[in-house]
């Protein structure tokens, strides 16, 4: 495993050690992990979504294709 530094402000250190119970080092690597974690899901999300791009763009036009001209075609019903 590989180590790592990081810096804190005074206070906060001092506040760290009011609570000697957590393993501070613990807590930071479970953090680093979990968040990596988050953000590699993420870009995978990203990725799978930008392959879908074509698909929601054809959607989007087929969708306002269908509409136009619907608000007039109601209102010289009367149905707005």
């Amino acid at each position: 495993m590989v180590s790592i530094t990081l810096a804190v402000p005074e206070e906060i250190k001092q506040k760290m050690d009011e609570f000697s119970e957590i393993n501070w080092s613990g807590f930071i690597r479970k953090e680093i992990i979990k968040k990596t974690k988050e953000l590699e899901l993420r870009e995978k999300l990203l990725k799978e979504l930008e392959k879908e791009k074509a698909v929601m763009d054809w959607a989007v036009k087929l969708q306002k294709t269908g509409r136009k001209g619907r608000f007039e075609k109601l209102k010289k019903k009367g149905l707005i």
